[in-house]
């Protein structure tokens, strides 16, 4: 019994409070459309501000669109801005579109699948140098010995020949 008595006197209280919800409402809504006009409760000093405040803003008038045909306010009139040269930017931006190839040749060998034996081709790889110079100086000297031996045979065949010509004469 003792519940229901705090529960109606708690939804006695709710009810109220949306009462004064609703009325602050309606007071919000009806000085909105009447242009929300100033209370009267309302400090001189603070619409004396306001006031202020608008006349500043009229000072600051500046009039880029329309031409005026009065004198006070030809003076406020911006004089017509000339279009900034693009053609700087736009080449810039152009030029930052089209970015520089990074890689301009392609490594097949890198791309592809290194074969299970690389790793012992590159360990041999300086032993193979060694004896890759060992196998040239050995077939420059054998070229050097066979053209020693055709120029000995060069020169019997040519003495050969000068013994021929001196028998003729």
């Amino acid at each position: 019994m003792v519940q229901m008595v705090n529960m109606e006197k708690s939804v006695g209280s709710l009810q109220e409070q949306a009462l004064k919800r609703k009325e602050r409402l309606k007071a919000l809504r009806s000085k909105q459309l009447h242009g929300q006009e100033q209370d009267d409760d309302e400090p001189e000093n603070k619409r004396a501000a306001l006031e202020e405040n608008t006349e500043d803003k009229h000072k600051e008038l500046k009039l880029r669109n329309y031409t005026p045909e009065d004198e006070e306010l030809k003076d406020r009139q911006i004089p017509k801005a000339k279009p900034a040269s693009v053609e700087d930017k736009v080449k810039d931006q152009l030029e930052a579109a089209n970015p520089e190839p990074i890689i301009e040749e392609v490594d097949l060998a890198n791309l592809a699948p290194r074969k299970p034996d690389w790793d012992l081709k590159r360990d041999v790889a300086k032993k193979l140098e060694k004896l890759e110079r060992r196998t040239q100086r050995a077939i420059a000297e054998l070229i050097r010995d066979r053209l020693r031996g055709s120029e000995e045979e060069l020169a019997a065949v040519v003495g050969a020949a000068r013994e021929d010509e001196g028998d003729s004469d």
